[in-house]
């Protein structure tokens, strides 16, 4: 099993995890980017996940308000699995709120988990009503009171990851991780002083979108046609980050020849790149199909030589 420490908490995972949007059961905003999967369907993913060596799951309460945590925990308890084996990242969504709404919710939370209890509790985005280190005072307190483990935020630019290390330190606690878009095809925290200031402080970062929207995969170069069928949403995210088939092929290009040599998929060298240049990054791609689940799991079986990495580095830097 690919496994490393996360953060400075000694807690080894898997270097892949299953991100868990898609369970949101189209219910709420959030749940609309993604058509409904039946219980039976969920229910495989994460068996698949399970075998294929996968230990952790990424969801939120924004993922269906609470339907997410509950779909993936449902089926964990269906596969009779034991939670000091598998392990659950969840998030608080700060929009509109105040810090006192990250208590308030936490019951909410661990009643939708259905006994599992929560590895990483994470703040979603850096947009709350109360200042950083308020909301860091209270998720310190929840680690205090035994109602949750660890701590990490999201989409937190450098200065805003410092504050909450900062308020995390004054209480004695580490701050575990920093969940940002991050892919071979995105990589902006490599520039902007996110990852540099991660590596300095033992700060994990998990990487969401590990495919970019799915363009790493390869597929929509090969059938431009499919690009219509993604969520508006999607098409829109995609646009902005100026991310066009046209400029993205030569990278995937090269993923496709390294692929061929490993005998592997496209996505999954994309995967193996992102999870072995930088060690101290963990990616969570989704999964809506047992296919696409064991084909990212698979991933972690997959080493890339030095010159191999290096070139797709090179090759990639450009985008």
């Amino acid at each position: 099993m690919s496994l490393r420490k996360i953060g400075e908490t000694g807690l080894a995972l898997s270097s892949i995890g299953l991100g868990c949007w898609q369970f949101s059961k189209n219910t709420g905003i959030a749940g609309s980017f993604w058509p409904e999967l039946s219980n039976e369907t969920t229910l495989n993913i994460i068996n698949t996940s399970i075998k294929g060596n996968i230990n952790w799951f990424d969801t939120a309460e924004l993922y269906g308000w609470g339907k997410s945590e509950e779909s993936l925990t449902q089926s964990l308890i269906k596969l009779n699995t034991n939670s000091t084996k598998h392990f659950i990242a969840t998030k608080w969504w700060p929009l509109f709120r105040f810090s006192s709404s990250i208590r308030k919710t936490i019951k909410k939370r661990l009643n939708y988990l259905n006994g599992f209890p929560i590895t990483l509790h994470q703040i979603h985005m850096p947009y709350g009503f109360s200042s950083i280190e308020k909301e860091m005072n209270v998720m310190a307190d929840l680690v205090d009171e035994g109602l949750i483990k660890h701590i990490g935020v999201s989409n937190f630019n450098q200065k805003q990851m410092i504050r909450a290390y900062n308020a995390l330190e004054k209480r004695g606690i580490h701050l575990t991780s920093n969940q940002m878009e991050y892919s071979i095809l995105n990589r902006d925290i490599e520039k902007n002083g996110i990852m540099e200031t991660a590596k300095k402080l033992n700060i994990s970062i998990i990487a969401y979108s590990p495919l970019a929207q799915g363009i790493a995969t390869g597929k929509f170069h090969d059938n431009p046609d499919l690009i219509k069928n993604m969520h508006t949403w999607r098409r829109k995210k995609l646009k902005r980050k100026g991310l066009s088939l046209t400029k993205s092929l030569p990278v995937i290009n090269e993923l496709k020849k390294i692929a061929k040599i490993h005998n592997s998929t496209t996505a999954q060298i994309a995967l193996s790149w992102l999870i072995g240049f930088n060690k101290n990054t963990f990616a969570i791609p989704g999964a809506s199909n047992e296919n696409q689940c064991k084909d990212n799991a698979d991933a972690m079986k997959i080493f890339l030589s030095n010159e191999e990495l290096e070139r797709l580095d090179y090759i990639s830097r450009s985008i």
